[in-house]
C-alpha cells in the first residue's frame, strides 16, 4: 500500500509553528554536463593566483587536469596534490604555508570529499599564526578565510554544498571537525561525467555515506512533513541510482541522480525545523578513522544497521517502518517493530549486494582501542542528547557488536 509522508498521528511530531531557522547556502551550484566551462567567469572576480588542491593523482589520468590547464591559462596556478583520504592536519599546515608564503588570492578544490575538507580547512588556515589544530579544537579561531571553488568527482559526502570539513591527526588519534559559515565554497562544479571513473568500490562506500547523512537527520526525537518528506525522497534516490551507478559507472542518470543526492543529503536541508541531530554513526566512525584509518563510507556501512538496531523501539518503530517502506519499497503494514526490522534487513542486503564490509573484523580491527575511542566520541559528541541518548557504554557495545 502506498505510504503518506508522515501521518500527523505520530506521537513525536510537530508543526513548523514550534520552531526557527534559516538557511542561505551562499554557494552557487553549476550542475550538469560540461558545467566546467563556466570555471573562468566563476574565478576571475576573485583573484589571478590559484592553489590548485587535489588528491592522488586521478584527475591527471581521467582527462579533468587537462582540461582544468585549458580554462586556468590566464590564471597563476600553484598546485598541491597527494591529498588522501581522512586529510592529515599536517597537509593543511602545509596547504596554509604555501598561499601565506605566495599570496594565494583563492583556492580550486578538484576532487572528492576528502580533498574538499582539506581546501576548506586550508583556506581558513591561511589567516591563522598557528597550528591548524586549533580551529578544529575551537572552530571560534576561524575569522576569516580564502575564498574556495570546488570541482567534485565523487558522490559521497556533499562537502561541495556545506561548510565543514572533517579533519585527522594521528598524532592525537583524533579526527573532527571545522564547521563554520566562512567555510562554504563561493561556487561549485558537479558534472556527473566526472564520477564516471570512480570505482565500484569508492561508488559503494559514496553511496553509505550519502544514505548515512540522511538517517542521522532523520533519527531525531521530534521533526515535521517536509524534512521526513524530504528524507525519504533523497535516501529513496540513493538507493535506487546507487546501485544502477554501481552496475554501470557510465550510466550518465545513475551517476547524476547519486551526485545531487550526495550534495543534498549534507547540507543541511533535509533535517530544516527537526530537533537535535546527534549524528551519532559518524561520531563513531570518526573514532575510528583517527585509529584505523577506515574508508569513511565503510565504516558508516558497517556501523549504521548495528545502530539501527540498537536505538530501535516500539516508541520509534513507526517512524523507522514508514520510511524503511518508502525507501525500499516494502510493503506497509501494522506492525511496525517487525516493519522497522524488515528496513534495517533491506538496507544490510543493499550493503552486501555492493560488496560494502560487514564486519569491524573485514577490515582488520580489533577491540583493542574501544575504550579510547568511546572516550573521544563522547567527549566531543553530544550522543546523550540524541535521539535515543547513548553513553560511553552504548558506543563500546556498538563497536563490539560491529566486530
Amino acid at each position: 500500500m502506498a505510504v503518506t509522508y508522515f501521518s500527523t498521528n505520530y506521537q513525536r511530531s510537530y508543526d513548523l509553528r514550534r520552531t526557527k531557522f534559516y538557511l542561505l547556502p551562499p554557494t552557487r551550484l553549476f550542475f550538469g554536463k560540461e558545467s566546467i566551462a563556466s570555471l573562468p567567469t566563476i574565478l576571475e572576480p576573485l583573484g589571478r593566483k590559484v592553489l590548485l588542491v587535489y588528491g592522488g593523482g586521478s584527475i591527471k589520468h581521467n582527462g579533468i587536469y587537462v582540461k582544468l590547464k585549458e580554462l586556468l591559462s590566464n590564471f597563476n596556478v600553484v598546485e598541491f596534490g597527494e591529498v588522501q583520504s581522512n586529510p592529515q592536519i599536517s597537509m593543511v599546515n602545509a596547504g596554509a604555508k604555501i598561499c601565506q608564503e605566495q599570496g594565494i588570492d583563492l583556492v580550486l578544490a578538484v576532487g572528492g570529499g576528502s580533498v574538499v575538507d582539506c581546501a576548506k580547512a586550508i583556506c581558513a588556515a591561511t589567516f591563522y599564526d598557528g597550528d591548524a589544530w586549533d580551529l578544529v579544537l575551537d572552530n571560534t579561531k576561524v575569522t576569516k578565510a580564502l575564498p574556495l571553488v570546488a570541482v567534485i568527482t565523487l558522490a559521497a559526502t556533499g562537502s561541495e554544498y556545506d561548510c565543514g570539513c572533517g579533519l585527522s591527526n594521528s598524532a592525537t588519534h583524533q579526527k573532527m571537525a571545522i564547521i563554520h559559515p566562512l567555510l562554504f565554497p563561493v561556487a561549485a562544479i558537479c558534472d556527473p561525467q566526472y564520477t564516471y571513473t570512480v570505482s565500484k568500490r569508492q561508488t559503494a562506500a559514496g553511496v553509505a555515506d550519502i544514505i548515512s547523512h540522511i538517517l542521522e537527520q532523520f533519527c531525531v526525537k521530534e521533526s515535521n512533513l517536509i524534512a521526513d518528506g524530504l528524507c525519504a525522497a533523497v535516501m529513496h534516490a540513493a538507493v535506487i541510482a546507487g546501485k544502477e551507478a554501481y552496475a554501470d559507472g557510465f550510466n550518465y542518470d545513475a551517476r547524476s541522480n547519486m551526485l545531487w543526492a550526495s550534495t543534498l543529503a549534507c547540507n543541511s536541508l533535509c533535517g530544516m525545523g527537526t530537533s537535535f541531530q546527534a549524528w551519532a554513526c559518524h561520531a563513531i566512525e570518526h573514532g575510528l578513522a583517527a585509529f584505523y584509518n577506515t574508508t569513511h563510507g565503510e565504516g558508516l556501512a558497517i556501523l549504521t544497521p548495528i545502530y539501527l538496531r540498537y536505538v530501535l523501539s516500539e516508541d520509534n518503530a513507526p517512524r523507522f517502518a514508514k520510511l524503511f517502506a518508502h525507501v525500499f519499497d516494502l510493503p506497509y503494514g501494522k506492525n511496525d517493530l517487525a516493519q522497522a526490522q524488515a528496513g534495517i534487513k533491506a538496507l544490510e542486503d543493499l550493503f552486501a549486494a555492493l560488496n560494502l564490509p560487514r564486519t569491524l573484523s573485514e577490515l582488520n580491527i580489533t577491540a583493542t582501542y574501544f575504550e579510547e575511542i568511546a572516550t573521544e566520541v563522547m567527549t566531543h559528541w553530544h550522543l546523550d542528547q540524541g535521539m535515543v541518548p547513548l553513553g560511553r557504554e552504548d558506543v563500546i557495545k556498538i563497536l563490539k557488536r560491529a566486530l
